[in-house]
């Protein structure tokens, strides 16, 4: 695979800003922090971190509600630090990629105060959507906000504007063409600092249906209607055309810059024409993040996936949690270990926390086995859990407030990380963090795991300089399925094996483990809930001496230079 095309075997780590590194003591994370950890995320092995919102924003949906796309908000640093971050990454061979939010501005935003002070049907509001009810305090339809509530919020001159988020969150018009013109002059903005590539936002929400018809609500209902046919904000065949756009902007840049698409979409043909020729190079792939700790479950998900990809020459892509839902270790320790929407926390059942982490173990074997583009999410290398106890007065996710109690939301998954054993804080940066760590959380740190040759870090650690340095063929072959079981090939000789069953599993004869997700002994039989690695190719001396050089020790220059 050429360096150009890096993107197509990469592993990607999300920084959830907020909740990676503080840098300056005040309880947020920011990018002195991000800095300050680059050199473990070089030593941990990761090709490209995918920061989260870091723009100027009123932060009342951490950070997706941006108040100016050019500006750095001040808790985190300013656009000097972004391109000093910028340059020290690429220095660890490491690439950077955005979050870029084009479905909505905050309310903050220059544009939507002028449509605010302009009359309707003025250019100013044609940026976004303001439209008349049908009759007086009546809004224009049903729909709904994903957060919760109604998605039509009253100005005082009687006009209503869209937000399918919160109110604070005002949709942009696609239909415009100067909000299509402003987009392609900020991505040019970031790519000319040196940024690899985009995360695009609510990707397939942009378009809206002009004639904006009822969904068809009943009163019970709390959560998006989403499995409708020609749904009028979802997945519209308008937003491809945007696409194209950006897609030839970033051909532009030498090397190419590259987007990857937060693209809900269920139907995988549907989701095959993001990535399409001359649009975006790839999209997460949710139904594997929604699959049950399963084999027929992920064996279906999986198969379907390298199936649709292949049509249209797109890697697949896998990831295991973000900051919008559970944590693997949470979800895969309840009894029922599906993504449920709208729900979290203890609504869902009791978590057997030892369960889910040796779940989470074998699940990241498996999804770092899969050929194509994988996604950790900050502290998945740590096997770190939801935090399920916070404090009500502590939430600070726009659901908590606008379901009025009902959903939780979202903070759990985003508790500030663990670097030390240090109390109060746990190396994070301040005794207080912006969201509060649940006790216990020192033991989980990166200091204390990276010395443990059994932790869930060495295991990441172990599994990211194999996969580098075997670099087996992308082709997937599936060799065995038996009941509980899953194996699969990739090249003659490199083979996974999963076991989700209750019973141990033998291994085969004459198979030299590689990895294996448990402490037990390289031949042992596989026990339940686990994973391994296998070479099923007779080893000559110089490959067997290449790769007992591989399996992870501690990298002092790369992990500590920097660690507090």
């Amino acid at each position: 695979m050429s360096d150009l095309e890096w993107w197509r075997g990469a592993v990607i780590y999300q920084i959830y800003i907020r909740s990676f590194a503080d840098g300056d003591g005040d309880g947020i994370g920011d990018i002195a922090g991000i800095r300050s950890r680059l050199g473990y995320l070089a030593g941990l092995g990761v090709d490209a971190i995918w920061i989260t919102p870091w723009y100027a924003s009123p932060n009342n949906d951490g950070g997706y509600d941006v108040s100016d796309y050019r500006a750095i908000a001040p808790e985190y640093g300013d656009v000097g630090q972004a391109e000093q971050l910028i340059a020290e990454a690429h220095r660890h061979g490491l690439r950077v990629i955005l979050d870029i939010v084009p479905n909505h501005t905050s309310t903050e935003h220059p544009w939507f105060q002028a449509a605010l002070a302009a009359p309707p049907g003025s250019p100013e509001r044609a940026r976004y959507h303001f439209m008349d009810g049908p009759a007086d305090g009546v809004r224009p339809n049903d729909w709904r906000s994903t957060f919760g509530g109604p998605a039509w919020t009253q100005v005082p001159d009687g006009q209503w504007y869209l937000h399918l988020f919160d109110p604070t969150q005002a949709d942009l018009n696609w239909s415009d063409p100067e909000v299509r013109a402003e987009f392609l002059d900020l991505l040019r903005f970031w790519f000319d600092r040196g940024v690899d590539g985009f995360r695009i936002d609510v990707a397939t929400g942009l378009v809206k249906h002009p004639g904006y018809p009822d969904l068809g609500y009943r009163e019970e209902d709390l959560l998006v209607l989403t499995d409708v046919p020609d749904h009028p904000h979802r997945d519209r065949d308008e937003v491809h055309a945007v696409y194209r756009d950006w897609r030839a902007v970033a051909d532009a840049y030498d090397p190419p810059r590259i987007f990857v698409a937060e693209a809900w979409v269920a139907d995988p043909e549907r989701l095959a024409r993001y990535v399409a020729p001359a649009q975006l190079h790839t999209a997460f792939n949710f139904p594997f993040l929604q699959s049950a700790w399963d084999s027929g479950d992920l064996f279906t998900v999986i198969d379907s996936t390298l199936a649709t990809m292949a049509l249209s020459g797109a890697p697949p892509t896998w990831v295991l949690s973000n900051h919008d839902v559970e944590r693997t270790v949470t979800r895969y320790g309840r009894a029922d270990t599906r993504k449920h929407q709208g729900k979290s926390g203890h609504e869902l059942g009791p978590v057997d926390e030892d369960l889910g982490r040796r779940r989470a173990r074998a699940a990241l074997l498996l999804m770092l086995a899969l050929p194509g583009v994988a996604y950790l999410y900050q502290g998945e290398e740590l096997g770190l859990p939801d935090h399920l106890d916070i404090p009500d007065d502590r939430l600070r996710d726009p659901i908590w407030t606008r379901s009025g109690g009902r959903r939780r939301g979202r903070d759990g998954c985003r508790i500030p990380l663990p670097w030390t054993p240090e109390p109060g804080g746990a190396g994070f940066g301040a005794a207080d963090p912006w969201l509060p760590q649940p006790p216990g959380w020192e033991r989980l740190s990166a200091a204390v795991q990276i010395d443990d040759p059994g932790s869930t870090y060495t295991l990441v650690a172990r599994a990211l300089r194999l996969r580098r340095e075997l670099d087996v063929p992308q082709e997937l072959r599936w060799t065995g399925r038996d009941g509980s079981v899953l194996r699969f090939r990739r090249g003659p000789g490199f083979e996974c094996v999963v076991n989700f069953g209750p019973a141990e599993v033998p291994l085969p004869e004459g198979a030299k483990t590689l990895l294996r997700s448990d402490s037990r002994a390289p031949g042992d039989p596989l026990g339940p809930d686990t994973a391994a690695w296998l070479d099923r190719m007779p080893f000559g001396p110089d490959k067997a001496a290449r790769l007992d050089r591989v399996p992870f020790e501690p990298d002092t220059a790369t992990r500590l230079d920097r660690m507090p």
